[in-house]
């Protein structure tokens, strides 16, 4: 039976235990380095990242419960896409823990228009991977290709070949700028050179085991920066 037919309780608990736990852990990295509650530019991100999380869940728990159960599934299979994500993890860390720091010892002070336009950013980018999303049901948060999986050349992969990756990046450079520190985009930097190492170990799945998938890199040329690569 699938996720579809049934949405089982099992998706909807997994679900709110997932949430409750980034929360819980982001208010942590947020506001334990700051050392007060007091540090308005967590509580505007927060909110920017979690309210159009509840919808965009809401959004696929109605129509796609399917693809909300395929983004459960974090475990990679292959060695060298385990190492990428290792490799992520302290850079990932330190742009969100360095903000509170920054904050609490005044080492930016950054004006709240760029902390807000940072925002604006930061949900634009969050909109670009919704759009992913819904362009492309297969979206995995793990390398692998799946049974009846296909090529899909509409929306945002006419312009570049891994869009939801575009959007992270997006969403990672301005995330230290919307918590009001400059110094957390050093290691928030770091992140395109670990996920440009995971889209060619990717891009070698797709062409050998995905229809299509070859043709498809000839028409869109770019794989994540229009213009550049």
């Amino acid at each position: 039976m699938t996720v579809r037919a049934e949405k089982p309780k099992s998706l909807v608990k997994m679900m709110v235990v997932r949430s409750v736990a980034a929360l819980l852990t982001l208010s942590a990295i947020f506001f334990l380095p700051a050392w007060t509650l007091k540090y308005w530019q967590a509580w505007v991100y927060m909110a920017v990242i979690f309210i159009p999380m509840l919808g965009i869940v809401l959004y696929f728990y109605k129509d796609k419960p399917d693809f909300l159960a395929r983004r459960m599934n974090m475990k990679e299979k292959a060695v060298e896409q385990k190492l990428v994500i290792k490799l992520s993890f302290l850079p990932l860390i330190l742009a969100f823990l360095l903000p509170g720091f920054d904050v609490r010892l005044g080492w930016s002070n950054l004006p709240s228009w760029l902390v807000l336009l940072s925002d604006t950013i930061v949900l634009l980018g969050y909109g670009l991977v919704f759009l992913v999303f819904r362009e492309n049901s297969f979206a995995s948060r793990i390398v692998e290709v799946m049974d009846g999986q296909k090529v899909v050349t509409s929306g945002p992969y006419a312009l570049v070949r891994h869009p939801m990756y575009l959007g992270s990046i997006i969403m990672y450079l301005f995330s230290p700028l919307a918590l009001g520190s400059a110094w957390a985009v050093l290691p928030a930097l770091f992140l395109i050179p670990v996920l440009v190492i995971r889209i060619i170990g990717e891009e070698k799945l797709l062409t050998s085991d995905l229809p299509g998938y070859a043709e498809y890199t000839q028409k869109v040329r770019y794989r994540l920066f229009p213009g550049l690569w």
